[in-house]
Parts: structure tokens; sequence; C-alpha cells
């Protein structure tokens, strides 16, 4: 009743079964790891410390700066931005974040504390402390953090969007 398996057919049988597993064993994580960062989500918002409130004069911009890290895939694209804190009193809620891209090409502006003005290297644009276009052909005011927030320990933190 019972047939025999000979020699040749279990090498057959056998090989299958165990190439198989193989298979498996590496094919499995393998895939996993090649689709793995395109499954992967990246942070889109965070909040960003830009330095410690002690640390900031009252009445004179406080340059910082931060570099966000997104992932999209296997592609990493590190951007650098940047900002000026102005701390209008001793109330820590008192205070004005700018952004320092210039609001005409996105270069980046610097405080001049001789002109009490931050100058627009691209096209000579400037613009005031708080931020208002004054000359040049900016066509809006630079863009502001709204939310921020000063931790327990002293930190001011911005709450960063990408958009």
């Amino acid at each position: 009743m019972s047939e025999s398996i000979n020699r040749r057919e279990f090498i057959k049988g056998a090989t299958v079964i165990i190439g198989g597993m193989i298979t498996v064993v590496i094919g499995v994580p393998t895939i996993a790891y090649l689709i793995d960062p395109a499954l992967r989500e990246s942070a889109k918002e965070a909040w960003i410390p830009v330095g410690k409130l002690e640390d900031m004069p009252i009445g004179e911009p406080y340059p910082f700066s931060f570099t966000r890290v997104q992932v999209n895939g296997w592609e990493r694209t590190s951007t650098s931005h940047g900002g000026y804190v102005l701390r209008k009193s001793e109330d820590p809620n008192d205070l004005l974040i700018l952004n320092s891209r210039c609001t005409h090409l996105s270069c980046t502006v610097n405080w001049s504390k001789d002109d009490n003005v931050y100058l627009c290297p691209c096209h000579d644009a400037k613009f005031g402390k708080s931020g208002e276009v004054l000359d040049g052909p900016p066509p809006r005011p630079l863009d502001r953090y709204e939310e921020y927030r000063v931790t327990d320990e002293g930190v001011v933190e911005i709450h960063y969007q990408e958009g």
C-alpha cells in the first residue's frame, strides 16, 4: 500500500523545503527593510528650543537658528531655519519672534545694530525692528512665529510646522 520514496525524490523534496525556508528567512526581512522608509512618516511639526530667556536682552533682537531633517523614503533633506527673538519687556509673554527669511526671495536677513534694521543682502531690502518693510521689494513684513512658550527652565520654544 505505501510506496517507498526513492533517494532522488527525497533529495528533491528536501531541497525544495529547505530552499523555501531559507528564502522566507532571508526574503521577508530584506523586503521589510526595503519598504520601511516609504511607510515611515516624518514629523511635520515640533517645539524647537531657540534660547534661554535670561540670555535675551530687552529691546535687542536675539538671533537663533535650527535645522530640520525631512525624510522622504530614502531621501533625507536638511533645511536650515532661523530668526530673531525681540524681547519687549520683562514679561516672558511679551515676545516678538520673527523668521529671518526675506519675504521677497527668501534670502536670510541680518540684524544691523548700527542702522537698527534687518538688512537683506539680495536686493537691499530693509525691515524695521518689528519686521515691517521699510525699503525695497518685499511684498510683506517678515513672517512671525506666532506660537511660542517659555518652559519651566526658562527656555523659549517655538512651534514649527512644515508647510
